[in-house]
Protein backbone atom coordinates (compact mmCIF):
# COMPACT_ATOMS: atom_id res chain seq x y z
CA UNK A 1 0.00 0.00 0.00
CA UNK A 2 3.26 1.92 0.50
CA UNK A 3 4.10 4.62 3.41
CA UNK A 4 1.80 6.73 3.36
CA UNK A 5 -1.91 7.25 2.45
CA UNK A 6 -1.46 9.94 -0.04
CA UNK A 7 -0.35 7.80 -2.50
CA UNK A 8 -2.83 7.05 -4.67
CA UNK A 9 -3.61 3.34 -5.11
CA UNK A 10 -5.64 0.97 -6.76
CA UNK A 11 -8.63 -0.54 -4.72
CA UNK A 12 -10.65 -3.41 -5.42
CA UNK A 13 -14.13 -4.25 -3.78
CA UNK A 14 -14.68 -8.20 -4.38
CA UNK A 15 -18.31 -8.86 -4.58
CA UNK A 16 -19.93 -5.69 -3.83
CA UNK A 17 -22.99 -6.14 -2.20
CA UNK A 18 -24.57 -4.00 0.58
CA UNK A 19 -21.44 -3.50 2.59
CA UNK A 20 -18.94 -3.85 -0.28
CA UNK A 21 -20.69 -0.93 -1.41
CA UNK A 22 -21.09 1.24 0.83
CA UNK A 23 -17.45 1.50 1.77
CA UNK A 24 -16.04 1.20 -2.12
CA UNK A 25 -18.69 4.43 -3.03
CA UNK A 26 -17.66 6.00 0.34
CA UNK A 27 -13.85 5.86 -0.83
CA UNK A 28 -14.31 6.78 -4.30
CA UNK A 29 -15.87 9.62 -3.27
CA UNK A 30 -13.44 10.64 -1.26
CA UNK A 31 -10.57 10.52 -3.82
CA UNK A 32 -9.44 7.04 -3.88
CA UNK A 33 -9.10 5.03 -7.26
CA UNK A 34 -11.79 2.61 -6.53
CA UNK A 35 -13.59 -0.23 -8.83
CA UNK A 36 -16.32 -2.26 -7.48
CA UNK A 37 -16.76 -6.14 -8.78
CA UNK A 38 -20.41 -7.36 -8.50
CA UNK A 39 -23.53 -8.95 -10.19
CA UNK A 40 -23.75 -7.88 -13.78
CA UNK A 41 -27.65 -6.25 -12.75
CA UNK A 42 -25.77 -3.90 -10.22
CA UNK A 43 -22.42 -3.19 -11.76
CA UNK A 44 -24.94 -1.81 -15.12
CA UNK A 45 -27.00 0.14 -13.05
CA UNK A 46 -23.68 1.93 -11.37
CA UNK A 47 -22.51 2.50 -15.03
CA UNK A 48 -25.88 3.77 -16.21
CA UNK A 49 -26.73 5.70 -13.29
CA UNK A 50 -24.09 5.90 -10.44
CA UNK A 51 -23.92 3.78 -7.21
CA UNK A 52 -27.12 6.07 -5.03
CA UNK A 53 -26.09 5.34 -1.06
CA UNK A 54 -28.96 6.28 1.42
CA UNK A 55 -27.38 7.04 4.91
CA UNK A 56 -28.26 9.42 7.73
CA UNK A 57 -27.40 12.55 5.90
CA UNK A 58 -29.44 11.78 2.65
CA UNK A 59 -29.33 10.27 -0.76
CA UNK A 60 -26.03 9.99 -2.26
CA UNK A 61 -24.88 9.64 -6.52
CA UNK A 62 -21.31 8.50 -6.45
CA UNK A 63 -19.83 7.67 -9.93
CA UNK A 64 -17.34 4.89 -9.38
CA UNK A 65 -15.98 2.29 -11.73
CA UNK A 66 -17.62 -0.83 -11.86
CA UNK A 67 -17.09 -4.16 -13.38
CA UNK A 68 -18.27 -7.98 -13.19
CA UNK A 69 -14.56 -9.66 -13.52
CA UNK A 70 -11.47 -7.65 -11.97
CA UNK A 71 -9.06 -8.04 -14.67
CA UNK A 72 -6.20 -5.77 -12.75
CA UNK A 73 -3.69 -5.96 -10.10
CA UNK A 74 -5.34 -3.69 -7.24
CA UNK A 75 -2.47 -2.57 -4.36
CA UNK A 76 -5.33 -3.16 -1.59
CA UNK A 77 -8.94 -5.79 -2.18
CA UNK A 78 -11.42 -5.85 -0.13
CA UNK A 79 -13.06 -8.92 -0.10
CA UNK A 80 -16.75 -8.34 0.95
CA UNK A 81 -18.38 -11.46 -0.44
CA UNK A 82 -20.59 -13.65 1.24
CA UNK A 83 -19.00 -16.13 3.51
CA UNK A 84 -20.24 -19.08 1.22
CA UNK A 85 -18.44 -17.39 -1.55
CA UNK A 86 -15.25 -16.58 -0.24
CA UNK A 87 -13.57 -19.60 -1.73
CA UNK A 88 -15.22 -19.92 -5.25
CA UNK A 89 -14.76 -16.19 -5.39
CA UNK A 90 -11.67 -15.98 -4.75
CA UNK A 91 -9.82 -18.39 -7.09
CA UNK A 92 -11.97 -16.77 -9.59
CA UNK A 93 -9.62 -13.14 -8.64
CA UNK A 94 -6.72 -15.44 -7.44
CA UNK A 95 -4.42 -14.64 -10.76
CA UNK A 96 -4.77 -10.87 -9.88
CA UNK A 97 -3.76 -11.06 -5.69
CA UNK A 98 -0.48 -12.07 -6.15
CA UNK A 99 1.13 -9.87 -3.49
CA UNK A 100 -1.90 -7.99 -2.60
CA UNK A 101 -3.00 -6.95 0.33
CA UNK A 102 -6.60 -8.63 0.94
CA UNK A 103 -9.13 -7.52 3.44
CA UNK A 104 -11.31 -10.14 4.80
CA UNK A 105 -14.67 -8.63 5.34
CA UNK A 106 -16.68 -11.93 6.31
CA UNK A 107 -19.28 -13.08 9.38
CA UNK A 108 -18.51 -15.79 10.66
CA UNK A 109 -15.03 -17.34 11.45
CA UNK A 110 -13.47 -19.12 8.36
CA UNK A 111 -12.48 -16.70 5.96
CA UNK A 112 -9.47 -15.76 7.26
CA UNK A 113 -8.07 -19.75 7.02
CA UNK A 114 -10.15 -20.03 3.52
CA UNK A 115 -8.64 -16.81 2.28
CA UNK A 116 -4.90 -17.73 3.34
CA UNK A 117 -5.50 -21.19 2.61
CA UNK A 118 -5.50 -19.75 -1.65
CA UNK A 119 -3.73 -16.50 -1.51
CA UNK A 120 -1.14 -17.11 2.02
CA UNK A 121 -0.88 -15.97 5.16
CA UNK A 122 1.20 -12.70 4.46
CA UNK A 123 -0.93 -10.78 2.64
CA UNK A 124 -4.25 -11.33 4.84
CA UNK A 125 -5.69 -8.89 6.88
CA UNK A 126 -9.06 -9.22 8.87
CA UNK A 127 -11.78 -7.15 9.87
CA UNK A 128 -15.21 -7.39 11.56
CA UNK A 129 -17.71 -5.01 10.29
CA UNK A 130 -20.33 -3.40 12.90
CA UNK A 131 -22.76 -0.84 11.12
CA UNK A 132 -25.78 -1.89 9.23
CA UNK A 133 -25.78 -2.28 5.06
CA UNK A 134 -28.66 -3.27 3.62
CA UNK A 135 -28.72 -3.79 -0.48
CA UNK A 136 -32.15 -1.81 -1.88
CA UNK A 137 -32.08 -3.04 -5.34
CA UNK A 138 -29.47 -3.10 -8.03
CA UNK A 139 -27.17 0.33 -7.74
CA UNK A 140 -28.58 1.37 -4.75
CA UNK A 141 -27.73 0.60 -0.90
CA UNK A 142 -28.71 2.02 2.46
CA UNK A 143 -26.20 2.56 5.28
CA UNK A 144 -26.22 3.40 8.83
CA UNK A 145 -22.79 4.47 10.86
CA UNK A 146 -23.30 5.84 13.74
CA UNK A 147 -20.82 9.07 13.59
CA UNK A 148 -19.97 8.22 17.97
CA UNK A 149 -18.98 4.41 17.17
CA UNK A 150 -16.42 2.59 15.46
CA UNK A 151 -17.63 0.93 12.20
CA UNK A 152 -15.18 -1.27 11.12
CA UNK A 153 -12.52 -3.04 13.71
CA UNK A 154 -9.35 -4.30 11.81
CA UNK A 155 -6.86 -6.58 12.93
CA UNK A 156 -4.15 -9.66 11.87
CA UNK A 157 -5.15 -12.53 11.99
CA UNK A 158 -1.89 -14.58 12.05
CA UNK A 159 0.13 -12.31 13.96
CA UNK A 160 2.19 -9.42 13.51
CA UNK A 161 2.66 -7.31 10.10
CA UNK A 162 4.55 -3.88 10.78
CA UNK A 163 2.71 -0.53 10.53
CA UNK A 164 0.06 -1.81 7.97
CA UNK A 165 -2.91 -1.68 10.24
CA UNK A 166 -2.16 1.86 10.75
CA UNK A 167 -1.61 2.73 7.23
CA UNK A 168 -5.09 0.78 6.56
CA UNK A 169 -6.89 2.62 9.18
CA UNK A 170 -5.85 5.83 8.01
CA UNK A 171 -7.02 5.43 4.48
CA UNK A 172 -10.23 3.87 5.77
CA UNK A 173 -11.13 6.24 8.26
CA UNK A 174 -11.42 8.81 5.62
CA UNK A 175 -14.89 7.36 5.78
CA UNK A 176 -15.98 5.10 8.27
CA UNK A 177 -14.54 5.02 11.90
CA UNK A 178 -11.87 2.55 11.75
CA UNK A 179 -10.41 0.84 15.01
CA UNK A 180 -7.88 -1.88 15.59
CA UNK A 181 -8.34 -4.61 17.51
CA UNK A 182 -5.59 -6.63 19.23
CA UNK A 183 -7.39 -9.83 19.48
CA UNK A 184 -9.30 -9.96 15.95
CA UNK A 185 -9.99 -13.85 15.83
CA UNK A 186 -11.35 -13.32 19.45
CA UNK A 187 -13.50 -10.27 17.79
CA UNK A 188 -15.03 -12.46 15.27
CA UNK A 189 -16.79 -14.97 17.79
CA UNK A 190 -18.06 -12.28 19.78
CA UNK A 191 -19.54 -10.86 16.33
CA UNK A 192 -20.71 -14.43 15.52
CA UNK A 193 -22.81 -14.94 18.66
CA UNK A 194 -24.19 -11.59 17.76
CA UNK A 195 -24.96 -13.10 14.54
CA UNK A 196 -27.02 -16.43 15.66
CA UNK A 197 -30.20 -13.86 16.15
CA UNK A 198 -29.85 -12.94 12.25
CA UNK A 199 -31.53 -16.48 11.45
CA UNK A 200 -34.98 -15.34 13.21
CA UNK A 201 -35.68 -12.50 10.62
CA UNK A 202 -34.60 -14.79 8.03
CA UNK A 203 -37.79 -17.06 8.91
CA UNK A 204 -40.03 -14.59 9.60
CA UNK A 205 -39.66 -12.19 7.19
CA UNK A 206 -39.76 -9.26 9.79
CA UNK A 207 -37.45 -6.84 10.78
CA UNK A 208 -35.60 -7.57 14.20
CA UNK A 209 -37.79 -4.51 15.23
CA UNK A 210 -41.02 -6.28 14.56
CA UNK A 211 -39.94 -9.86 15.43
CA UNK A 212 -38.92 -8.67 18.79
CA UNK A 213 -42.19 -7.33 19.60
CA UNK A 214 -43.21 -11.05 20.30
CA UNK A 215 -42.35 -12.36 23.71
CA UNK A 216 -42.22 -16.01 22.22
CA UNK A 217 -39.64 -14.68 19.61
CA UNK A 218 -37.61 -13.16 22.33
CA UNK A 219 -37.54 -16.21 24.11
CA UNK A 220 -36.33 -18.59 20.83
CA UNK A 221 -33.40 -15.76 20.21
CA UNK A 222 -32.49 -15.80 24.00
CA UNK A 223 -32.32 -19.28 23.77
CA UNK A 224 -30.13 -19.14 20.48
CA UNK A 225 -27.64 -16.56 22.07
CA UNK A 226 -27.27 -18.73 25.42
CA UNK A 227 -26.87 -22.10 23.59
CA UNK A 228 -24.21 -19.99 21.20
CA UNK A 229 -22.46 -18.71 24.34
CA UNK A 230 -22.08 -22.02 26.25
CA UNK A 231 -20.89 -24.24 23.53
CA UNK A 232 -18.15 -21.37 23.22
CA UNK A 233 -17.12 -21.34 26.49
CA UNK A 234 -16.61 -24.81 26.74
CA UNK A 235 -14.71 -25.19 23.52
CA UNK A 236 -12.19 -22.41 25.28
CA UNK A 237 -12.87 -20.03 22.55
CA UNK A 238 -11.97 -16.11 23.74
CA UNK A 239 -14.06 -13.43 22.59
CA UNK A 240 -13.14 -9.55 22.88
CA UNK A 241 -15.59 -6.87 23.37
CA UNK A 242 -16.56 -5.30 19.72
CA UNK A 243 -17.78 -2.00 19.36
CA UNK A 244 -21.59 -1.90 19.27
CA UNK A 245 -21.59 -5.53 20.52
CA UNK A 246 -20.24 -5.88 23.52
CA UNK A 247 -20.01 -9.68 24.78
CA UNK A 248 -21.72 -8.60 28.19
CA UNK A 249 -25.08 -8.16 27.34
CA UNK A 250 -25.13 -11.91 26.07
CA UNK A 251 -23.92 -13.03 29.06
CA UNK A 252 -26.36 -11.11 31.23
CA UNK A 253 -29.38 -12.96 29.19
CA UNK A 254 -28.13 -15.95 29.48
CA UNK A 255 -27.80 -15.55 33.35
CA UNK A 256 -30.83 -13.44 34.29
CA UNK A 257 -34.04 -15.38 34.28
CA UNK A 258 -36.05 -15.43 30.78
CA UNK A 259 -38.33 -12.35 32.40
CA UNK A 260 -35.34 -10.32 32.71
CA UNK A 261 -33.12 -11.13 29.53
CA UNK A 262 -36.73 -10.93 27.46
CA UNK A 263 -36.80 -6.89 28.27
CA UNK A 264 -33.14 -6.84 27.82
CA UNK A 265 -33.59 -7.75 24.62
CA UNK A 266 -36.82 -5.62 23.66
CA UNK A 267 -34.74 -2.82 24.75
CA UNK A 268 -31.68 -3.91 22.20
CA UNK A 269 -34.46 -4.33 19.59
CA UNK A 270 -36.10 -0.47 20.08
CA UNK A 271 -32.38 0.89 20.18
CA UNK A 272 -31.70 0.00 16.77
CA UNK A 273 -34.26 3.29 15.44
CA UNK A 274 -37.19 3.41 12.57
CA UNK A 275 -35.36 1.80 10.16
CA UNK A 276 -36.24 -1.86 9.65
CA UNK A 277 -32.77 -3.44 9.95
CA UNK A 278 -33.32 -7.15 8.31
CA UNK A 279 -30.01 -8.83 8.98
CA UNK A 280 -27.49 -10.65 6.37
CA UNK A 281 -29.29 -13.84 6.25
CA UNK A 282 -32.97 -12.31 5.26
CA UNK A 283 -31.38 -10.15 2.73
CA UNK A 284 -29.75 -12.77 0.84
CA UNK A 285 -33.17 -14.34 1.23
CA UNK A 286 -34.81 -11.63 -0.07
CA UNK A 287 -32.30 -11.10 -2.89
CA UNK A 288 -32.82 -14.97 -4.02
CA UNK A 289 -29.48 -16.34 -3.31
CA UNK A 290 -27.96 -18.46 -0.38
CA UNK A 291 -27.56 -17.77 3.60
CA UNK A 292 -24.91 -17.95 5.36
CA UNK A 293 -26.48 -19.83 7.91
CA UNK A 294 -24.53 -22.64 8.08
CA UNK A 295 -21.02 -20.31 8.59
CA UNK A 296 -23.37 -18.48 11.61
CA UNK A 297 -25.51 -20.84 13.31
CA UNK A 298 -23.89 -23.86 12.02
CA UNK A 299 -20.63 -22.90 13.15
CA UNK A 300 -22.11 -23.31 16.66
CA UNK A 301 -24.10 -27.02 15.73
CA UNK A 302 -20.54 -28.55 14.57
CA UNK A 303 -19.21 -27.11 17.71
CA UNK A 304 -21.27 -28.33 19.65
CA UNK A 305 -20.72 -32.05 17.98
CA UNK A 306 -17.01 -31.51 18.52
CA UNK A 307 -17.40 -30.36 22.39
CA UNK A 308 -20.47 -33.18 22.83
CA UNK A 309 -23.28 -30.48 23.82
CA UNK A 310 -26.36 -30.75 22.29
CA UNK A 311 -27.34 -27.39 20.49
CA UNK A 312 -30.99 -28.20 20.08
CA UNK A 313 -32.24 -24.33 19.31
CA UNK A 314 -29.49 -23.76 16.63
CA UNK A 315 -29.80 -27.14 14.73
CA UNK A 316 -33.47 -26.34 14.58
CA UNK A 317 -33.14 -22.87 13.33
CA UNK A 318 -31.01 -23.96 11.04
CA UNK A 319 -32.99 -26.31 9.27
CA UNK A 320 -36.09 -23.65 9.25
CA UNK A 321 -33.50 -21.15 7.45
CA UNK A 322 -32.64 -23.71 4.71
CA UNK A 323 -36.61 -24.61 4.21
CA UNK A 324 -37.16 -20.58 3.66
CA UNK A 325 -34.37 -20.97 0.84
CA UNK A 326 -36.23 -23.49 -0.32
CA UNK A 327 -39.35 -23.10 -0.25
CA UNK A 328 -39.50 -19.39 -0.45
CA UNK A 329 -42.38 -19.09 2.59
CA UNK A 330 -41.96 -17.50 5.34
CA UNK A 331 -43.01 -18.81 9.08
CA UNK A 332 -45.90 -17.10 10.82
CA UNK A 333 -45.00 -16.22 14.35
CA UNK A 334 -47.09 -19.33 15.54
CA UNK A 335 -45.24 -21.54 13.12
CA UNK A 336 -41.74 -20.34 14.09
CA UNK A 337 -42.92 -20.57 18.20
Amino acid sequence: MGKGVAIIIKIAVIGAGAIGSVIGGLLSKAGEDVTLVGRKTHVDAINQKGLILEGESGETVIQVEAAENLDFKPDLALLTVKAQDVESSVRKVQPFLSSTQVVTMQNGVRSDDQTAGLLGKETIISSVVTFNGQFLEPGKALYSIPFSRTALLIGEPFGNKGNRLQTLSALLNKVIGTDISEDIRAAHWTKLVWNLQTAVPAVTGLSYQDSYQYPKVRELTINLLKEGLKVIKAAGIKTADVPGFPIGPIETMAREPQPIASTLLKKIAESLGKVPVLGSTLQSIKRGTSTEVDYLNGEIVNLGKKMGIPTLVNSLIVGLVHQVETTRKFLTIDELT
